[in-house]
């Protein structure tokens, strides 16, 4: 399966862990399922980066950490080192492609990474920023689905996964990537790293081991050896970006907001079951005011109106964009699982899909399988200010549905589904994920959560005194001095509310 490799290495101890230099480095961004759910997002599919062979190292060496930074982060990895060349090879022959298994660490400084958007290339190629070795494990002798990564920081575990717990199996990545060029012998796979990546300081030491325990013989890499140094030099502003680091770039690397020494996330907002039961009770109209009296105005879905005027309509904003249609786009956008598709494969129990059309009513904007699929999804309701299709069998799901009316054309004749889990404007107002919606006969506003308990509870207690207020009128009483209450009218109130 393997072949001898010859690539003019020399006696460079850089490649000392390799067959010799490689041609390319191909780093995974995100596999472990661990680290994923640490990031809060799983890919669909795998997606990639390249690093420049003039970063390895091998064990024993050290990594500099450049002066005015303090984001170096390690990221234990197993390596997968290319035998036989791969272009377009099958799923099943895949594995048959790689030569040998080794340990490998992704040195990352988090510091650079906002400006490589993604590539990677400075934030991760510096010198020395991938140690690799320091011992070649032929990759016949083990089975892919079964190997252990480990990381240790100064003698202490950090990381501990097994390829068990990747998302994309290792033979996967090997078949995906040669179909877009060739894997050449001596190709370094670096694939992914698990849950445990955290930055590390001058004077540490990191060690990573790839090993198969349940392979006979106890087949290991050895454990690749890297210790953090000081580097003197920093970077020219003059040349390029400088070094920057926010709060953001410190929860990624240190891997949450406390290892970073940072205060911890506001609770994220949440519809109680004794708040939902408020706004379900309190109008929208007295909502609106309510709202007014605080500054907000601008909080009503202008132009919609509900298939069904009897349901009230309480949920939190999960949000989708849709832009005017150009043939280009819907063309790259419009087809198979787009935004669309999957803001209604997302929405979750008691949350309102909030479309923005721009108010465009010359086609619809969803249609009854999709009613279907949020209502099957526990959704509260849908927004749209632009047109349904489908109405009578989308008003016969039974999901609040609100919406400019309905119009027969699809949805491509207008728009292209953009994006979701965004800033909308929907109907006039500005719509952000996790924003209050309410509906009913008059319409719709938005509430932002940080107001709902207060909104909810005075619009309840005017309900209250507009009843009262109500009764008056109905005995004979003049709306003068009544409505808006006098002094005198109000100590009246007051005394009937304390006796209640």
């Amino acid at each position: 399966m393997t072949e001898d490799i010859t690539i003019g290495a020399g006696t460079d101890e850089r490649f000392s862990g390799l067959p010799g230099r490689p041609g390319k480095i191909v780093a995974v961004h995100l596999s472990y399922a661990s680290r994923a759910d640490q990031r809060g997002r799983r890919p669909a599919h795998p997606s990639y980066f390249f690093k420049p062979s003039s970063s390895v190292a091998p064990s024993g060496a050290t990594v500099e950490r450049p002066a005015g930074t303090e984001l170096l982060a390690f990221e234990g990895e197993i390596a997968l080192v290319i035998g036989t060349a791969a272009r377009r090879v099958d799923l099943a022959e895949a594995w048959d492609h790689v030569g040998w298994v080794t340990a490998a660490n992704d040195f990352g400084l988090y510091d650079l990474r906002a400006n490589d958007r993604g590539s990677n290339v400075r934030s991760k190629g510096g010198d020395g920023f991938t140690p690799v070795g320091p011992s070649l494990v032929d990759a016949r002798t083990v089975d892919p689905a079964a190997l252990r990564l480990r990381t240790w920081v100064n003698g202490e575990l950090r990381q501990d996964d097994t390829t068990a717990g990747l998302i994309f199996p290792l033979p996967q990545l090997i078949a995906d990537l040669s179909q877009h060029f060739t894997l050449e012998p001596g190709d370094v796979i670096l694939t992914g790293t698990p849950a445990g990546s955290s930055v590390v300081v001058p004077g540490d030491v990191v060690e990573v081991e790839v090993d198969a325990p349940g392979a006979p013989g106890a087949l290991s890499s050895g454990r690749l050896v890297t210790t953090v140094t000081q580097g003197g030099h920093g970077f020219d502003g003059a040349l390029g970006s400088l070094p920057a680091v926010d709060d953001v770039q410190r929860t990624e690397a240190w891997g949450s907001r406390a290892a970073a020494g940072l205060e911890p996330d506001p609770e994220p907002f949440r519809l109680t079951p004794e708040l939902r039961a408020k706004l379900v009770k309190a109008p929208v109209a007295g909502l609106s005011a309510q709202l007014r009296k605080r500054g907000l105005n601008n909080v009503t879905v202008d132009g919609v109106r509900p298939m069904h005027p009897e349901a009230k309509l309480v949920g939190t904003a999960r949000t989708l964009r849709f832009v005017p249609n150009r043939e280009d786009l819907f063309a790259s956008h419009g087809g198979g699982y787009n935004a669309q598709k999957r803001a209604f494969d997302a929405v979750g129990e008691g949350e309102v899909v909030v479309i923005e059309a721009r108010g465009e009513e010359g086609s619809g904007t969803l249609g009854d399988i999709l009613a279907l699929r949020a209502h099957a999804r526990r959704a509260a309701g849908i927004v749209t200010d632009g047109g349904v299709r489908d109405h009578d069998a989308v008003a016969a799901v039974g999901i609040p549905v609100y919406s400019k009316g309905a119009h027969p054309a699809v949805l491509g004749r207008r728009h292209v589904p953009w994006d979701a889990d965004v800033t909308i404007a929907c109907g006039g107002t500005t719509v952000q994920p996790g924003d209050l919606v309410v509906g009913d006969r008059d319409g719709v506003v938005v509430i932002p959560p940080a107001l709902a308990e207060e909104v909810a509870d005075a619009a309840l207690a005017q309900e209250d005194e507009d009843a009262w207020i109500a009764e008056q009128v109905a005995a004979g009483h003049p709306v003068d001095g009544l409505f808006p209450m006098n002094a005198e009218w109000r100590a009246r109130y007051d005394a009937w509310r304390a006796k209640r």
